[in-house]
């Protein structure tokens, strides 16, 4: 079973090779590199202690990215109940014995590393509903009882992040989800019922919101009434991003960031710091990154050949665009502050892995994208 994974009469393990997605990587080492760079110079010019980590994680993380894009995409069609499931599992274990960090409940620890399932249930509910669409008409995608169980495999694992509380993870996972149920060709007026629903209920889920997301919401609309409190985060990267100006203070010279002005600096707001030490022309590079990587995402979907990769492919793109978009409208107060990490530079083991495991996906459709994925 495993060798009939890599290894079919058509195609060869070299001819595998081959066909990886060799700008795809590039794009991705690239992004890493920018990431570890960020994380050296957020430790003063330290590999310690977040960048040597970083790479040690992405060089397993890699390998383990090119092993799930060689294995054939009908494999990952079979397994994708038994790893929604595997995933739900995880969140329950989570509630019941998960690590306590920073006032959440939403690690497992593992000795050498702290895994946060909510992160790998992200790609578990796009290739859930990648499998659910495919093979299905247009006609099916827009009756409502054929959403019924798309409904169930985004609000399942969202109840159960909300339990944790993270309320900035919950959101991804359903607009990235919903995202997926639109292309796949459910009516309009279905997305519009749910924005007006959203919108006219947000009164009384203001009550159910802990007392830190309200003040989120608050420093949002006003950061300027709390600068030293609430509003401090913000506040400090507005002007670390500000001071950076066009070309940037250089490497290592960061003032905000390097004198602490600038909290989570290796996390959350690792765009801010990158803009301050490189300008306006090095966001623009890094955004430039992204942007090839979500056209890539596209090309890899529009030629597959099965709709389990295809829409796979695109929920993937869609999944790194949202979480690119909120990270870098949250360091710019275009949006409250969600605890959105940025795909491959921010520190985190678990979002890295997310992510590699999301692009060895996307490879995984593009060398298979003649493969016949049958139910």
């Amino acid at each position: 079973m495993v060798y009939s994974m890599f290894i079919q009469n058509d195609m060869s393990f070299a001819q595998k090779l081959a066909k990886l997605n060799w700008w795809l990587i590039i794009l991705v080492v690239s992004m890493a590199t920018v990431g570890i760079a960020s994380l050296y110079s957020a430790a003063g010019g330290d590999f310690d202690p977040w960048a040597s980590r970083q790479l040690m994680r992405f060089g397993v993380g890699v390998i383990g990215m090119i092993v799930i894009a060689l294995i054939d995409i009908k494999w990952w069609y079979r397994l994708t109940w038994p790893l929604y499931f595997i995933g739900l599992g995880l969140l329950l274990f989570v509630e019941i014995k998960g690590h306590v960090g920073m006032g959440a409940q939403r690690w497992i620890n593992l000795g050498f590393m702290q895994l946060q399932p909510s992160e790998l249930m992200k790609i578990a509910v796009l290739m859930a509903l990648a499998r659910h669409f495919h093979g299905a008409s247009p006609e099916q995608a827009r009756r409502l009882s054929f959403l019924i169980v798309p409904a169930l495999v985004i609000l399942t694992p969202v109840a159960l992040v909300l339990l944790q509380p993270d309320l900035g993870t919950s959101l991804m996972i359903v607009m990235a989800g919903a995202a997926m149920v639109f292309m796949a060709g459910a009516p309009l007026w279905l997305f519009i019922g749910a924005i007006i629903v959203a919108i006219v209920s947000i009164p009384i889920a203001w009550q159910f919101l802990h007392s830190y997301q309200k003040a989120r919401v608050m420093t949002f609309l006003n950061p300027e009434s709390d600068p030293l409190g609430a509003g401090y985060h913000i506040t400090q990267s507005k002007i670390a991003i500000g001071s950076g100006g066009v070309e940037g203070k250089g490497f290592l010279q960061g003032t905000q960031s390097h004198l602490n002005f600038l909290p989570e600096k290796q996390t959350d707001f690792i765009f801010t710091l990158w803009v301050e030490e490189w300008g306006l022309f090095g966001g623009l590079f890094l955004l430039s990154l992204f942007l090839f990587v979500f056209i890539t995402g596209l090309s890899t979907a529009l030629r597959c050949r099965n709709n389990f990769g295809r829409y796979l492919a695109l929920g993937v793109s869609v999944n790194f665009s949202l979480y690119v978009f909120i990270n870098i409208a949250m360091v710019m107060g275009l949006i409250p502050v969600v605890g959105a990490p940025l795909p491959l530079i921010s520190y985190g083991g678990t979002s890295m892995l997310s992510a590699l495991i999301g692009f060895g996906l996307m490879m995984s459709c593009g060398i298979y994208r003649h493969s016949k994925v049958t139910r």
